[in-house]
């Protein structure tokens, strides 16, 4: 199955429903087809062709889904480009994925100009403008987004390949990012799960077609909206997905995330299905329902069927209050760039949050470092292991993805060094990324742990726990904290004693540093490196 075949059908099947939503804007499914087509012909006339690497430094638009189509069409690789970077992150990122081609929005393009000279592969520059911001003259040599579809006829349908690539680059928050290699057929097996209410995976592309229709007209495949921008992971392929089924994809205006703006959208599009990603998304939703319900101007989100959550954190304080008005389902995914589908947590109405267990999938094992399954009930801990449809692995990295992804008894397993207890009924206990672990006076303590206590306590609206240089314990935890707006600000001391009446004593913050805001990626991932350099400088 590759993927530009499955939109191409999809779009044959329902060539009058919407497959995008932006703002104003609406696209349907021939619209998308068409301008796709058309944006692949001028990458084809600039000598696009399999494998060519296609970097895109884009805000929220449909040009981000149209572009990832035009590119898949010709058999290149799509590749996502966090618009925050600077002049080196983007440097080295368009290195290491060897891009030939970048697409940004007007308003980096002075990002772009300052690095144009450090980036030699790079051989076509386009330049897309959806707002005013946008609207500056062109880089030399660069073309504009519209006059590229504009003047080029749709680009002709190519036998592809199941085997042909997309690159994830990671968000590199505790080292560089890293380009995680999926290929079509296993991408098609993730988002297979989306046809579960038809009962069987289509085994065609004529079959996926015919699915997307049918999943229309029986009202399983509504709008979705992501919170976290198309350039991370979790919102790029769950958008894929939904576009594989037919559904519509409707996306934020707004380049930085705004909570009523999402809800807006949910309720003037009846979205059925909300991505975010943990607490950093799942508080100020929360807070946007409040702010509007205190004005009396309560938001309709009744046709809010499920919210789905991966890749960090989401406490159970941050699920309850959606349950309570009406959304029906809280799916919190456990997995990441490197190996989706690990496990899933379900809460549904009626249920307690805090009793939700994560339920590992088939293929998912808990290693201990020496290669045993962590016993049931034992208290072990172990690095969490999943086989299936797994990435190729890291681009260009060989001895890391040596690292990640390794073959027990001849079958293939993805390692993406999550820690975590298997408990006595099965399910599996969440510790924390191996590479933050915090080894205190001999004792490991995972951040995830610690920050989840503390965002526990009234006055904390985010923290990011760290380990911080201490002669006496090696490291010591370091509690950086973002107090609540309107609440008094807890002191260190509080917070201290608040954390020991519910932790080990060992994995209490020695330090606590309060800041004005937590700095995180626009997904929502935290800043390690960031929080131990505000941690380090600070006073004890």
């Amino acid at each position: 199955m590759n993927l530009a075949d499955l939109w191409e059908a999809v779009a044959a099947a329902l060539p009058d429903a919407t497959a995008q939503i932006h703002g104003d804007r609406t696209e349907t499914y021939a619209e998308f087809e068409a301008r796709a087509a058309r944006l692949a012909g001028a990458f084809a006339a600039h000598g696009v062709g399999p494998g060519t690497k296609v970097a895109m430094y884009l805000y929220n638009a449909p040009e981000w889904l149209e572009t990832t189509f035009a590119a898949l069409k010709l058999r290149a690789v799509p590749v996502n480009v966090n618009f925050r970077y600077l002049a080196d992150e983007l440097t080295y990122l368009l290195d290491n994925s060897d891009a030939e081609v970048l697409l940004y929005h007007g308003a980096l393009a002075d990002r772009v100009a300052a690095v144009r000279a450090r980036a030699p592969r790079l051989r076509l520059l386009v330049q897309v403008e959806t707002a005013e911001a946008d609207r500056v003259p062109l880089l030399p040599g660069a073309h504009r987004y519209e006059d590229l579809v504009a003047a080029h006829a749709p680009a002709p349908r190519i036998a592809r390949s199941a085997e042909d690539h997309v690159f994830l680059y990671t968000g590199g928050t505790t080292g560089l990012p890293k380009g995680v290699m999926w290929t079509h057929a296993d991408l098609f097996k993730q988002f297979s799960a989306g046809y579960v209410v038809l009962g069987e995976v289509p085994a065609t592309v004529e079959a996926v077609g015919a699915a997307a229709k049918t999943m229309r007209e029986m009202g399983v495949a509504g709008p979705q909206i992501a919170a976290p921008p198309l350039m991370h992971g979790m919102a790029w392929f769950t958008s894929m997905s939904r576009l594989m089924t037919g559904g519509t994809v409707v996306t934020l205006t707004k380049r930085s995330f705004d909570p009523h703006e999402l809800w807006q959208c949910v309720e003037r599009h009846r979205v059925a299905m909300c991505v975010i990603v943990g607490d950093a998304f799942a508080r100020p939703m929360i807070r946007a329902l409040e702010e509007a319900e205190a004005r009396g101007r309560t938001y309709d989100i009744s046709s809010l069927m499920v919210i789905v959550s991966g890749g960090v954190m989401w406490t159970p304080g941050c699920k309850k209050p959606f349950l309570d008005r009406g959304v029906g389902m809280l799916m919190d995914g456990l997995g990441s760039s490197e190996a989706t589908g690990i496990g899933m947590m379900i809460t549904t109405a009626g249920d307690d949050p805090a009793l939700a267990k994560f339920t590992p999938n088939p293929g998912t094992r808990v290693l201990t470092e020496d290669g045993r399954d962590v016993v049931p009930g034992s208290g072990e801990i172990g690095l969490l292991a999943v086989t299936g449809a797994l990435p190729s692995g890291y681009y260009k990295d060989p001895e890391k993805s040596a690292a990640t992804w390794k073959t027990i008894d001849g079958v293939r397993y993805s390692f993406p060094g999550d820690w975590a207890r298997v408990e006595s009924d099965g399910s599996i206990t969440l510790l924390g990324r191996g590479s933050v672990c915090i080894n205190t006076g001999g004792e490991k303590v995972f951040p995830e742990e610690v920050e989840e206590v503390l965002k526990l306590h009234p006055g904390v609206d985010d923290c990011v726990v760290v380990g911080v240089p201490d002669a006496r314990w090696g490291e010591a935890i370091a509690a950086v904290v973002q107090p609540r707006a309107g609440a008094p600000a807890p002191d260190a001391a509080t917070l201290v004693a608040f954390a020991r009446e519910r932790l080990a004593a060992y994995k209490s913050p020695k330090k606590v540093v309060a800041v004005d805001r937590i700095l995180r990626s626009p997904a929502g991932k935290a800043d390690y490196r960031w929080a131990r350099e505000v941690a380090a400088q600070a006073p004890a």
